[in-house]
This record gives C-alpha cells, structure tokens and sequence, in this order.
C-alpha cells in the first residue's frame, strides 16, 4: 500500500507540474491571441486556419439539445468554403432551442475553430472558443499538488512502519482529507472564476482552506480537540 501511494504522489505530482507549466500558460495565451485578433480581410478565405477572426454564413443540419446524452449539445453545419462539421457546446441557451434545420447562422472563426454562433441577437460561444477562465486550472493544479503532498505523506510513513500509523490510514483521516481536498477545489475555485480574480490567488485560497481543514480533522481526535462532557462532583 506504501508504494502504491509513493506512486499516486508521483503521477499527481506530474499533473500539478503540467497544469502550471503547459497547461495554464497555453490556456492564457490563447485567450489572449483570440481577444488582439484583428478582422480577417474582406476577401475570401484560402485556407481553413488564419490567425483573423473571420465571420462565416452557415446552414444548420441538425441540432442536438443533449435531452437523451447530457453532453450532446451539438450543432451541424455546412455551406462554408471550410469549417463544416458538427461544434460542440457546454449548454443550450441562449441560441440552441431556437435553431433549426436550414437556419442561417453567422459563425466566428479563429484558427480553424468555430468559435461562436449568432442568429439575430442571440450569440452562444462554442467549447472550442477560448475562455479567460485561469483560475479553474489552477485549482486543479493546486488540488494535485497537494494531493501528492497527502499521498506521499501517507505512502512513506507506511513505508517506514512508523508506531503511528493509525494517523496515515484511509479511515479515518485518508478519507476525510480527500473529501477536505476535492471540496477545497469546487469551492474556491468556482467562485474565483465568477468573481474574475487573479489566477495565482487560486493557489493561496485552496492551500488555505485544505490546511485549516487538517488541522481540524486531526484535532478532532484528540483529547483537546474534542468536547468534553463537565465533570460533576458530589459533595
């Protein structure tokens, strides 16, 4: 069981490092890259990927509203000289409900992505369209680097057969410093994307939290930690 966590602390530990390396850098600047495109010129498109933003007449083939597959809100299209094909997207409103087969719609292309679709007022971004939204990688970068602090926490003193193992086993304390952990990520990071904070405060606020639940959990063990019943005395 040691080793196994030893292992889990390194393949989280490889997550955290690509969530801030790779992943979070590439996420930013693309959304960067897309907010300082300019038009594409008004002419037409000779090839699929352009680093403009490009407006595109549609014709819808078909609408899914995910009523049997949650995840199947998608949108097929064709007409265009490139980029038809079936765009996937993360809800139904605001434009889905009202499309329908042989609608005109105006796509936004960037880079040979579709990136949003409009019909009259109603405009919906894509999956494909890149969000400014940091903080969410963030956190899971953060929840798997202290994961892997947890596992290999765990993984070594089991390993070393210390007298105090009751304290690294999964029930009690695995178990409620992992729920600690991926409660920590939801409700820090969800409303840190809503409120549109700097990413890095990401970090701060889920290492907070997570250490002020360990404390907490271990506390409560404790003969100090706990609530005591008085003590009454007969005279």
């Amino acid at each position: 069981m040691g080793v196994l966590l030893v292992l889990m602390a390194l393949a989280a530990g490889v997550g955290s490092w690509f969530a801030f390396t790779s992943w979070l850098p590439a996420d930013v600047d693309r959304y960067r890259d897309y907010t300082a495109a300019s038009p594409c010129p008004e002419r037409p498109a000779r090839q699929a990927v352009e680093d403009c933003v490009r407006t595109v007449t549609f014709t819808v083939e078909d609408v899914r509203l995910g009523r049997q597959k949650k995840n199947d809100k998608k949108v097929t299209l064709s007409g265009a000289p490139f980029w038809n094909g079936t765009v996937s997207f993360g809800d139904t409103d605001p434009l889905l409900p009202e499309l329908s087969r042989g609608d005109q719609v105006t796509g936004t292309v960037w880079r040979g992505t579709v990136t949003m679709l409009t019909k009259g007022e109603l405009r919906q971004n894509t999956s494909g369209a890149p969000r400014d939204e940091p903080q969410m990688v963030a956190a899971i970068g953060t929840s798997s680097g202290l994961l892997a602090i947890l596992a290999l926490a765990f993984g070594t003193a089991r390993l070393a057969g210390r007298p105090d193992r009751k304290y690294v086993a999964w029930k009690p304390y695995g178990k409620r410093l992992v729920i600690t952990l991926a409660s920590a990520t939801f409700a820090v990071g969800l409303p840190l994307v809503w409120l549109g904070v700097p990413w890095w405060l990401t970090p701060v606020g889920i290492s907070a939290v997570v250490a002020c639940g360990t404390v907490l959990i271990y506390r409560w063990d404790t003969p100090s930690g706990r609530l005591r019943a008085p003590v009454r005395t007969h005279s």
